[in-house]
């Protein structure tokens, strides 16, 4: 349950067309809701303006529907991020509604709404195509928090011309989000070209030596430009969320 819905059950009591004890069994599933197998937390949309999202990858197909209806109930929108085309045949069977975005492997169930807090653009920056599914996973992130997102792909160091056939767009933008895997140079170039935000996101693309996304995870965090946060391998989501929560700060 979010802010405004309280605030339109509130509002219903002061008027009389809800009575109090109605009002309280409302309420009464806040903070979480106890499943037996998962306690759902309904009071993060109060305290972090979006709702509890599902990671599906290692949770029951079952599971996943009991959770998602749970949300859904008092929610606009609901993710599930991590979530493969099988599961999603699954949760589609049992919530119609449901849209799948492949390429972000996530499943959303509802429309979001913009949100007037939201000021300006996230710009989301990839090095290379491989490097789109979390990039991806980063825009349906940001758009699901009612927040505009556009997408500049496939513009890596190895041709960097083509990243500077964007300056415009990179000025423009509020925040910026660079997916990069192999060295993850890419971060530290867009650092050293705007004074906005910069959310760095390596990813696991790369041969041997890359670790799995390490070699980019430590070429980000040894960044010397300035103004760049990075977070965990391939963990668009968490990008996403970021800038966001900063479209809502910055003025």
């Amino acid at each position: 349950m979010d802010r405004q819905a309280i605030e339109e059950l509130l509002e219903s009591v002061r008027r009389g067309e809800t009575t109090v004890e109605a009002a309280v069994r409302q309420l009464r599933l806040l903070p979480f809701e106890d499943l037996g197998f998962a306690k759902v937390d309904h009071h993060r949309a109060l305290r972090k303006d979006f709702p509890e999202v599902i990671y599906c990858q290692g949770k029951a197909p079952e599971h996943v529907v009991a959770i998602t209806h749970a949300i859904r109930a008092r929610a606009r929108v609901v993710l599930a991020t991590r979530a493969t085309a099988d599961l999603y045949g699954f949760v589609h069977s049992a919530i119609p509604e449901a849209l799948y975005y492949e390429q972000a492997r996530i499943i959303q169930v509802g429309t979001p709404e913009p949100d007037p807090a939201s000021q300006g653009t996230v710009l989301v920056v990839s090095a290379g195509t491989a490097d789109i599914p979390v990039a991806e996973e980063a825009v349906v992130t940001i758009e699901a928090a009612g927040c505009r997102a556009e997408r500049l792909y496939d513009v890596g160091v190895a041709g960097i011309h083509r990243l500077f056939a964007h300056q415009e767009a990179l000025e423009h933008a509020r925040v910026l989000i660079v997916v990069a895997g192999m060295e993850g140079a890419l971060a530290s170039v867009v650092g050293g070209l705007v004074n906005k935000p910069v959310i760095a996101v390596p990813t696991s693309v790369g041969y041997g030596a890359s670790f799995d996304g390490l070699a980019a995870l430590l070429g980000m965090l040894n960044s010397c430009a300035s103004g760049i946060v990075v977070v965990n391998i391939d963990n668009g989501f968490g990008a996403g969320y970021f800038a966001a929560m900063l479209t809502k700060m910055v003025k």
